[in-house]
């Protein structure tokens, strides 16, 4: 997998794999190779939306200092 893949090209990759193990018409090795190349995107993909989150989830202050945001419940 390359590391210089967006994200979305990499969920689409990952979304052309399942449909394949899903077919059913590739043989079991192939579909260890392809499972395996899988979890490795989805792990980037994780990875990715972790920080994304991380990012998303800090706000800025009137002051200019970056803060932690909570969503009261």
């Amino acid at each position: 997998m390359e590391d210089n893949k967006t994200f979305e090209e990499s969920l689409n990759e990952l979304e052309q794999i399942v449909k394949e193990l899903e077919s059913g018409n590739i043989d079991l090795d192939k579909s260890i190779d392809k499972y395996t190349e899988a979890m490795k995107i989805a792990s980037y993909c994780g990875d990715k939306l972790s920080n994304a989150t991380k990012k998303v989830n800090k706000i800025l202050k009137d002051n200019g200092q970056l803060e932690d945001f909570e969503i009261e419940e």
